[in-house]
């Protein structure tokens, strides 16, 4: 099925639909999407196996011309989301709980058809 966005806004909602319902087929528990603070935006929290799991979504046309998705978790947007991350275990009152960071990149063809999702594990 073709997706043809209106705008970056809907390619990342998306993006983050697509990857909510892959981690609910592997039996992670959403606890929240998009998540803010001051500083940013969390995409999904979830929950799987007693620990949290802070997700990063980045949804991509194949058109070449921004790199890959899986580029674009650069080394400035793992710290950013590391801090986020810090600001929601104390809001959450959480700050013990055991938490990885994970990232899932979805591709589609330049016409807008869904091409691939990747799931990194512990991405950073």
């Amino acid at each position: 099925m073709a997706f043809s966005p209106l705008s970056r806004k809907d390619l990342g909602r998306y993006g983050e639909q697509r990857a909510e319902e892959h981690i609910a087929a592997l039996g992670y528990k959403v606890v929240a999407r998009n998540w803010r603070c001051r500083s940013g935006e969390i995409d999904l929290i979830a929950e799987t196996e007693g620990q949290l799991v802070f997700i990063e979504v980045r949804t991509r046309r194949l058109t070449g011309r921004f790199g890959t998705a899986k580029e674009s978790v650069d080394a400035r947007k793992q710290l950013k989301v590391r801090q986020i991350a810090q600001m929601y275990l104390y809001a959450a009152k959480q700050s013990d709980r055991r938490a990885r960071f994970d990232v899932i990149t979805i591709e589609l063809t330049p016409e807008g058809e869904f091409n691939r999702l990747e799931h990194l594990t512990g991405a950073f």
